[in-house]
């Protein structure tokens, strides 16, 4: 189901609430009597006339035994967001659907919603791989195999979506090896080492990237050696040992998690394999619940917690995004990587923004500004379309350092959750929360935003139709017709 929220954060769950009145078996008049409403007022209620009050929430968890957070979860606003990527294709052109269509269309049937969805993504992934196909037999060369893992790992970021990137068994594995191994141990690295010496008789070698050459790890079964290489700083030497580890002891585990979504293709499984060591991995460099209470302790001050746990910031933001343990959370991250150029690398959501699958970020986003100012952390309030504000922070990270003839790379690191969180970053300091004109309004990106008068403009909205008059120019470099 859908929910939506105004600027004030009020809770528009209309089609959400008719549904579980359905599901209940109940009419309007008697789920209104349940909650000592009129039934005429339920009936606004479930049309997003009204909004849901904490009272009248708290009524519907004590009467009809509701998960609250599943009742005002932010998975509407993620298929929301697909949807109206759906709708906006070019061979729609000339159809309008606005928000409420699309609302409302959810309502009536989410598994329907998912279906669209669905369809509409093996469209795009037939339409890009034969344009792939075209421009490879056009340069008379060879289909490039990595193009076969492009969906692969969309599917593997829809995994994580789905899961809220929290997976309690692997919390709980990284928690019971730290328990046995690293918590009594003066460092994390000589603890992680000893380990895999003592259980698996495995010795690890930082070797010379002479030998090592584009590799950064490898485990070599017959010698029982773990080699990682010298262009790794420390932070990522334990993240390559815990990982290994991962893969030695909970095989198995990660094959049952993986096991629940069905079917999956076979390069997808293996993408998630990893991505789910690397997950065990983050928790057992920083285990939840001290990682936790340390990250409110210092406010979430980033950098205070790269040096209590002896990590990277990348691998502390991405760890910000996994604090979802029920009755234990942590303040609802989202994660997005960038290279100069505005590619998206890697995204994650636990705060429910609303990532474009195809394109880049919105250049409004001072993500970018980032590389303008390398190492140094940037903030802004930012407004999605549908009114829901965030408060972000960005940084640049360096890629390894290969010496002095391997170009460095440099990325930058967004972070941000729902502006009602921001009070508890340190980040915040400074900030009047609550005045408006210090929120930046941004889009997911040029193709689906429909924000007019917007100098950073790329491109226009697929589905508008474009207003060319040789007498007219405007600050965007495009006019179109808006439906406002």
């Amino acid at each position: 189901m859908l929910m939506v929220r105004d600027a004030a954060q009020k809770i528009f769950a209309g089609p959400r609430l008719r549904r579980l009145r359905r599901d209940l078996g109940l009419n309007q008049v008697q789920m209104a009597e349940g909650l000592d409403i009129s039934p005429s007022y339920l009936n606004l209620l479930e049309r997003n006339q009204r909004p849901l009050s904490a009272q009248l929430l708290l009524k519907l968890a004590d009467t009809f035994d509701v998960n609250l957070k599943g009742l005002t979860g932010d998975e509407g606003g993620r298929t929301l967001s697909d949807l109206k990527e759906v709708f906006s294709d070019p061979v729609l052109e000339g159809m309008s659907f606005s928000t409420q269509d699309l609302l409302d269309l959810h309502g009536s049937s989410p598994t329907a919603s998912q279906a669209l969805i669905a369809l509409y993504r093996a469209y795009r992934q037939t339409g890009e791989r034969a344009a792939g196909l075209a421009e490879n037999l056009t340069d008379l060369s060879a289909v490039n195999p990595a193009q076969r893992a492009t969906f692969p790992v969309e599917e593997v970021r829809d995994f994580f979506a789905a899961h809220r990137n929290y997976f309690p068994e692997l919390e709980l594995a990284a928690e019971a090896l730290w328990d046995e191994s690293l918590s009594k141990s003066d460092t994390v690295a000589a603890a992680l080492r000893q380990h895999l010496k003592t259980k698996h008789s495995i010795a690890v070698q930082v070797m010379p990237v002479d030998f090592m050459e584009q590799l950064i790890r490898r485990f070599d079964r017959h010698s029982n050696r773990l080699f990682l290489s010298e262009v790794l700083s420390h932070p990522a030497h334990n993240f390559q040992i815990a990982y290994q580890i991962c893969l030695l002891e909970h095989s198995n585990l990660m094959n049952e998690i993986i096991a629940r979504t069905g079917n999956l293709q076979d390069e997808t499984r293996r993408l998630l394999r990893i991505a789910l060591a690397n997950y065990f991995a983050g928790a057992v460099l920083m285990p939840y619940e001290r990682f936790l209470r340390a990250a409110e302790k210092k406010r979430y001050d980033i950098e205070l917690l790269c040096q209590r746990f002896d990590t990277s910031y990348e691998q502390v933001s991405h760890r910000l995004t996994t604090l979802q343990r029920p009755n234990h959370l942590g303040v609802p991250f989202f994660f997005i990587r960038i290279d100069p150029a505005g590619n998206i690398s890697k995204r994650l959501s636990a705060g429910g923004f609303h990532f474009a699958r195809f394109g880049g970020a919105c250049p409004r986003w001072n993500l970018h500004e980032a590389f303008r100012n390398p190492g140094k952390i940037v903030t802004q309030m930012v407004e999605m379309p549908d009114k829901t504000t965030y408060f972000s922070i960005a940084r640049t990270v360096d890629g390894l350092n290969g010496g002095y003839h391997a170009p460095l790379t440099q990325l930058a690191i967004g972070l941000g959750c729902e502006i009602s969180h921001a009070h508890k970053l340190v980040y915040s300091d400074g900030y009047d929360l609550k005045d408006l004109k210090l929120v930046m309004p941004i889009g997911l990106t040029c193709r689906l935003c429909e924000r007019t008068g917007c100098n950073h403009r790329a491109f226009p909205p697929l589905n508008r139709d474009l207003i060319v008059d040789e007498g007219l120019k405007t600050i965007s470099p495009f006019m179109f017709h808006s439906h406002e």
